[in-house]
């Protein structure tokens, strides 16, 4: 058997079997969101920068979160993008190893990112008058560091299984990127080993982060009802709403992507629903923090009136 085995130099990334026309179609739609995806984290990152009002912890997290959809984003897209027009669709295997762990890595820095983001704001609402002792800059910039080591050192171990698997064909991937499920299909050896350490990685890295966001927002929901104002119940409300939105986008489509029974999800609908994780939830989460945070609203209003300002003196 060893005999037969040839070392694998690159994988074929299928994609999307859907006929020339609709890969154009395809390949002009998800440019744009790519773009629209660069653009709007960007922004996010250079409205946070400049606005001496926006630098606050909240705001801190929102701009490594923005990061993170960048490099989500330009970890997969280019190549899909260029396998959409490539009938090969070849990939090499050092590049499809290292687009698996930045896929993974980014995902499980955006979990936690998420909780972290989840914790602020319930100091922020539950214990106001703690809140400048408790998250303070030191704090935060632990936290943030621990997401991104955390995550890198996660995905090391996922890359490390992968990589002492040994791949001797067919070599394509039934996918529009390297997905680590879809890669360990083509191995031929046992990869139960691989398989639990996803599914415990995944009960670890989704749903208990998903368990301490619920917890955060069950507190904060109790502490926003005893507020007798009605605009402090609607301000309080509208600083968790954006970011509850943006936690059901991440962990919904997570969950089920990782989690449900792989029996009622066909290949196919897999895809889709990676598409949505990988393409759309980076472009919607900027505007939904821009239009729903009157805050970053706000501060986009100041800059533009001092710019117009500067211009007309």
């Amino acid at each position: 058997m060893k005999e037969n085995q040839t070392m694998v130099t690159e994988f074929i990334l299928l994609g999307f079997c859907l006929g020339p026309r609709i890969h154009v179609i395809l390949f002009a739609l998800f440019s744009v969101c790519y773009i629209f995806t660069l653009l709007g984290n960007g922004f996010t990152l250079g409205l946070i920068c400049l606005e001496p009002r926006l630098h606050s912890p909240m705001y801190f997290f929102l701009s490594n979160l923005a990061t993170v959809d960048i490099a989500y984003a330009c970890n997969t897209v280019p190549q899909t993008l260029v396998n959409l027009l490539d009938e090969t669709k070849p990939i090499s295997f050092a590049g499809c190893m290292m687009q698996t762990y930045l896929f993974l890595t980014f995902g499980s820095t955006e979990c936690v990112l998420l909780v972290v983001m989840s914790y602020d704001r319930y100091v922020a609402i539950c214990h106001p008058l703690h809140y400048t002792v408790i998250m303070n800059w030191r704090v935060c910039t632990i936290m943030a560091a621990v997401s991104w080591i955390f995550s890198f050192l996660l995905a090391l171990v996922h890359l490390v299984l992968i990589l002492r698997l040994p791949f001797c064909g067919p070599h394509e991937v039934n996918h529009f990127f390297c997905e680590i499920l879809s890669v360990l299909k083509l191995a031929c050896a046992d990869t139960t080993l691989n398989q639990v350490v996803i599914f415990a990685a995944c009960v670890f890295a989704l749903v208990g982060p998903l368990c301490l966001v619920l917890v955060s927002y069950t507190r904060i929901l109790v502490t926003i009802l005893r507020i007798q104002s009605g605009e402090g119940r609607r301000k309080a409300f509208s600083t968790c709403s954006s970011h509850l939105c943006v936690v059901g986008l991440f962990f919904g489509s997570a969950i089920v992507m990782y989690i449900a029974p792989k029996s009622q999800h066909p290949e196919e609908l897999q895809k889709i629903l990676f598409l949505f994780y990988s393409f759309f939830n980076p472009m919607l989460n900027p505007l939904i923090y821009s239009l729903r945070n009157a805050e970053v609203k706000g501060a986009l209003r100041r800059s533009l009136c001092n710019e117009n300002h500067s211009q007309l003196v």
